[in-house]
């Protein structure tokens, strides 16, 4: 017996929004129906709204919680605690992108265990994340992410100011952060929230290590994993070009939210 539709609600209308509301209006994921989508900015939600082919009511934040099954948070880290609370309190599904926010976020994984409901993440810019979590059911030595952008891909983040790179002058690429995820996350907010998920499959936000680099000399997101443990070693590349109208984000984002959509609403699940 086939699963009923989903009622889905979108949170944020920026790059990544509008490609998820124009993919699911469009009927990419069949069960998973768009009937809401909430914006900081109002009219402009209004106006992209309209110009679907069915377009959702644009809601308040509560309003749009109380009337989908699951809610997907395209919007900022900086809003996700906001989303989240509302979202778990009430008892329904999430979805979040900017999964950095989550690490260290054990409150909002008990809202979720008390109202029974689940947050989901997806993999996003990155590939791998069944192998790692099932490498991390064992020993697992080290996890390492290796992540290298062109310079808008890093402008503006805490991270690269405190770095005092001057990114526009450099010739060739520079390393502008080593270390943990955790801190990653909170020097780069909109730039490594895939290392947010690598951590979460695998050993954790602080013992998983990333390197950042900032490279002139290309034009596509790359990003290498490498793990070593009891079952050997896992070593993962991705090039992912960035999107137009947002160089922090790869063009993937979008695309790996709709995958996860379709493995939730299917009968059929594939991989780990």
């Amino acid at each position: 017996m086939q699963k009923p539709p989903r009622k889905i609600g979108l949170v944020g209308c920026g790059t990544i929004g509008k490609s998820l509301a124009v993919q699911l209006d469009k009927g990419a994921v069949p069960q998973a129906h768009l009937i809401a989508i909430n914006s900081r900015n109002i009219a402009k939600a209004v106006t992209f709204s309209s110009g679907l082919q069915n377009p959702p009511k644009v809601l308040p934040l509560p309003d749009l919680v109380n009337e989908v099954d699951i809610v997907i948070e395209a919007a900022t880290g900086e809003a996700v605690d906001k989303i989240a609370t509302l979202t778990l309190g009430s008892g329904k599904d999430l979805m979040v992108l900017s999964c950095g926010a989550l690490l260290n976020r054990t409150d909002l994984i008990d809202l979720a265990v008390t109202n029974n409901c689940t947050i989901y993440v997806p993999s996003g810019a990155i590939a791998g994340l069944d192998g790692i979590t099932s490498y991390a059911s064992g020993k697992v030595d080290s996890i390492t992410m290796i992540t290298r952008k062109p310079p808008d891909g890093l402008r503006g983040a805490p991270g690269t100011r405190k770095s005092g790179v001057d990114i526009d002058s450099i010739k060739e690429p520079v390393k502008i952060y080593e270390g943990s995820v955790l801190e990653a996350c909170r020097l780069f907010p909109s730039n490594v929230n895939v290392s947010a998920a690598l951590s979460m499959a695998g050993v954790g936000a602080s013992k998983t290590t990333i390197q950042i680099y900032v490279d002139p000399g290309i034009n596509q997101n790359i990003h290498e994993i490498v793990a070593l443990g009891e079952f050997g070693s896992l070593e993962i590349k991705i090039k992912n070009l960035p999107s137009e109208s947002n160089p922090r984000t790869g063009k993937i984002s979008a695309f790996s939210a709709l995958a996860t959509l379709k493995k939730i609403t299917s009968n059929i699940r594939v991989g780990t």
